[in-house]
């Protein structure tokens, strides 16, 4: 059955090759790194606001669960019955989140995009420790995809292929039929115009 809609699958592919993009521009220092950086945040933005106001399964509120459940789940207690993220998974896709926003917005910040609205002593001038900031940031996040893509191997080898469901939006052997709401491709399309404009008129 579906499980994802084209928005999600759209974003999750275009995050990850902005991040690759980004890793081999940041630690090689070449290649439109800034501009790279800005293309992200705008998508991070965007999914955010699909996050909130878009399809079931994309939703933070479908997915998110409490501490206990996830460790529950980590120890075979809570089994996943539902479509879409299971318990660890929807708080990895908060973990990558936050981390690619704080990333996003220090390596702004370094570029000088706050600058019209920063205090001459704020924090966000001090440009050895945004640097370092940035830095183990970019290591923290390779850990952190890292993870992610053991726990897809582990997942693949217990016969469960979120690849594949991430690219046909569609998930076989589910316990149970489950109803799925999706939203329209087109309300998420006009978001991305929507922040892709407001981006644009940061670079204008």
């Amino acid at each position: 059955m579906k499980i994802w809609d084209l928005p999600t699958r759209l974003y999750h592919w275009l995050q990850a090759l902005l991040f690759t993009l980004l890793a081999i521009t940041g630690f090689n220092a070449t290649g439109p790194h800034e501009l790279l950086g800005i293309a992200l945040s705008g998508l991070l933005v965007w999914r955010i606001l699909w996050g909130m106001f878009g399809s079931e399964t994309s939703r933070f509120r479908q997915f998110l669960r409490s501490p206990n459940t996830v460790y529950r789940y980590m120890k075979g207690q809570h089994p996943h019955h539902g479509a879409g993220h299971n318990p660890a998974g929807g708080w990895m896709v908060i973990a990558m989140l936050s981390l690619l926003l704080t990333q996003c917005f220090v390596g702004m910040s370094m570029a000088g995009f706050f600058d019209a609205f920063l205090s001459d002593d704020s924090l966000l001038y001090d440009t050895d420790l945004l640097v370092m900031i940035h830095l183990y940031g970019a290591y923290l996040l390779v850990a952190t995809v890292a993870l992610h893509i053991s726990a897809i191997i582990f997942y693949k080898r217990k016969g469960t292929p979120l690849v594949k469901a991430m690219i046909t939006g569609t998930q076989k052997h589910l316990p149970r039929p489950i109803s799925v709401f999706f939203r329209s491709n087109i309300r998420a399309g006009i978001m991305l115009i929507s922040v892709g404009g407001m981006f644009g008129m940061l670079l204008s």
